[in-house]
């Protein structure tokens, strides 16, 4: 048996001074360990596209936005897909503690119209079903999205919506750091097969791809979080599409995961079982919104400009 902090801990040990990136997914109860970077993908067994470093990328153009460098999918019969049905809970969990406090989080979501390994992430199209930025306050000392992930155990959680037609998808979680310029993307991305799934399909104006989806000059993405027009600045504009029209809402999800004294099987299957429960709620997420997280994060030297601060309450 694992515990969920020795998971973690595991994957993350030989890079602690790193950025990072999802490391671990968890949907009704089943648990699936991510890709392992810095190691060689032959053994590798997971749902996890690979990604090889935890450095974040860069530039809104970079070839490998889709889904990290490389983004590709391992062997067959090494890349897995996990069933998971319309309308249920899927949580990522980062290294913890994840270094960067102030930006947003998103999830999208890409049909890859089929089984997705061998699919070019980059080829597909993305629709958003979740997003949160800046949750109150103002720019240069509010609480921000990553910052409430953070403050879950470094944990996000999304719903697939219960309207996306069943079928074979990406499902890209999304982090994107703003303490420093150029912005830092961390983007990672899992496969799945949605069962029980409806009949609403993304509209045009709510697909986008990987690159494309972002410019360096959106506002959410060039944005000076330590100016002094940050200091009386309450909205945000969070990057990318709108939201598709299923998902329930912009939403500030809530993940409660079990200390590390919880025992859970994380395994490399599609059918892993956990005793660790995951509980969710959501609140309405515009540009500047009345959710919280509280915490204080530490400086970092190693991320490009990290300064030190307090989550407001």
């Amino acid at each position: 048996m694992l515990t969920l902090a020795a998971a973690v801990l595991a994957l993350g040990v030989n890079q602690v001074l790193a950025h990072g990136g999802v490391l671990l997914y968890e949907n009704a109860g089943n648990w699936y360990q991510g890709f392992v970077p810095y190691n060689t993908p032959v053994g590798q067994i997971t749902i996890q596209r690979e990604w090889d470093t935890y450095n974040p990328i860069l530039s809104a153009t970079d070839p490998t936005l889709a889904c990290n460098d490389n983004g590709a999918s391992l062997a067959v019969g090494a890349q897995l897909t996990a069933t998971m049905e319309a309308g249920t809970a899927v949580t990522a969990f980062w290294n913890n503690p994840w270094p960067h406090n102030i930006g947003p989080m998103l999830t999208y979501m890409a049909n890859c119209g089929g089984p997705c390994t061998g699919v070019n992430a980059s080829t597909l199209e993305y629709f958003k079903i979740d997003e949160a930025g800046l949750l109150s306050g103002t720019v240069f000392n509010g609480s921000w999205a990553d910052g409430q992930m953070i403050a879950q155990n470094s944990s996000w959680t999304t719903t697939i919506p219960a309207s996306v037609p069943s079928g074979y998808y990406l499902l890209r979680f999304e982090t994107i750091a703003l303490h420093s310029q150029p912005a830092q993307f961390y983007p990672e991305c899992a496969q799945i097969q949605v069962t029980g799934g409806g009949t609403l399909a993304p509209t045009a104006a709510e697909l986008v791809t990987f690159p494309g989806a972002y410019s360096q000059t959106d506002p959410g993405i060039d944005i000076d979080v330590y100016g002094s027009a940050a200091e009386t600045q309450t909205v945000y504009v969070i990057p990318g599409p709108p939201l598709y029209a299923g998902a329930s809402s912009s939403s500030g999800s809530t993940t409660t995961a079990k200390s590390s004294t919880t025992t859970s099987t994380v395994k490399t299957s599609t059918t892993t079982t956990s005793s660790v429960k995951t509980t969710t709620s959501s609140t309405t997420t515009t540009s500047s919104a009345a959710s919280t997280a509280t915490g204080t994060v530490a400086e970092y030297g190693q991320c490009g400009g990290c300064k030190s601060k307090t989550l407001l309450e």
